[in-house]
């Protein structure tokens, strides 16, 4: 099978799984396609192994094939997992003719958030596959049973999901209810239930802002750390995307200058490295991690 044929095969895999229905004509129209062409493509799914379901004059693939159950399961690159695979690609050596390939592909993934070859597994991996198709959509959805983390109320929540932190542990969303973007644990969430409402507030959609050490918060604070060879390496390793905000000063050191959320997330960091970090800057930091210590050592005598 050539290339255009399967782009076109893929471009009306889309239209036949979307929320919208879409008749023959509609799709011979939009794919620049004849019916013939159409129905024949349709066949070919059919052959295939997919489900062609029929309502009136609208035709659609049936979501319940067990070919596309597999292929529901392929989701985008996370920005940190996309970091990884980029770093990872530039290291092969620039005479490798598949590199450019690779990195291709990558970006297509990474800039346009298609699908991709990571799979989301676990209990959370339904709830996670329809958030995602309602961000393709745009479309307004229910988080049904979400259990709140203060006090653990559960209710169903109404929203306009639009982007998933690392590894989708939590989805960012427009609370439609009280008007504010903010964070839901995808893991309280019973179950969701993509509503045919588009989005209506697309202009206030914004993430807030998350720092290297996946900590969320409203207000930045800047601090500045001497890193040392084993820091460094453990920092790179368990947060990809501090890369960007270090610089090497000299023989085995490095400075790390970035914006933090909140002191928790580099104070934990930070303290059991603390014979190989320097802070530079930030004396609130110096506080939070006196402080942190001394807590620390109370509950050890407590104990």
């Amino acid at each position: 099978m050539d290339q255009p044929k399967i782009e076109r095969l893929l471009r009306l895999m889309k239209m036949l799984t979307a929320n919208v229905s879409y008749t023959v004509d509609d799709i011979a129209e939009r794919l620049s396609m004849s019916r013939r062409t159409v129905y024949r493509y349709i066949d070919t799914f059919r052959e295939a192994g997919f489900l062609i379901k029929k309502s009136g004059d609208c035709i659609r693939l049936d979501k319940e094939s067990p070919h596309f159950k597999d292929i529901s399961q392929l989701v985008h690159f996370t920005e940190e997992e996309a970091s990884i695979l980029k770093s990872a690609i530039e290291s092969i050596d620039d005479t490798n003719l598949l590199k450019q390939n690779l990195k291709r592909k990558l970006y297509s993934v990474y800039d346009n958030k298609l699908l991709a070859d990571t799979v989301v597994r676990g209990k959370n991996s339904a709830n996670v596959r329809s958030l995602l198709e309602a961000i393709e959509d745009k479309r307004r959805t229910v988080l049904c049973k979400y259990q709140s983390g203060h006090g653990g109320a559960v209710r169903d929540r109404w929203v306009e999901p639009f982007a998933f932190t690392t590894n989708y542990v939590q989805v960012w969303c427009y609370d439609i209810e009280d008007g504010t973007c903010k964070l839901f644990k995808t893991s309280r969430i019973g179950a969701v239930e993509i509503l045919p409402e588009q989005w209506g507030c697309e202009h206030l959609h914004k993430k807030g802002f998350i720092d290297i050490f996946r900590m969320n918060g409203r207000e930045p604070k800047r601090i500045k750390l001497e890193l040392g060879l084993m820091s460094c390496n453990l920092l790179l390793e368990e947060y990809p995307l501090a890369e960007r905000d270090i610089r090497p000063i000299g023989r085995n050191r490095w400075i790390l200058d970035t914006e933090v959320a909140s002191f928790e997330g580099v104070g934990r960091f930070t303290v059991g490295l603390l014979d190989d970090i320097r802070i530079i800057e930030s004396d609130e930091l110096r506080t939070y991690i006196s402080d942190y210590i001394a807590e620390y050592g109370e509950t050890l005598k407590a104990r």
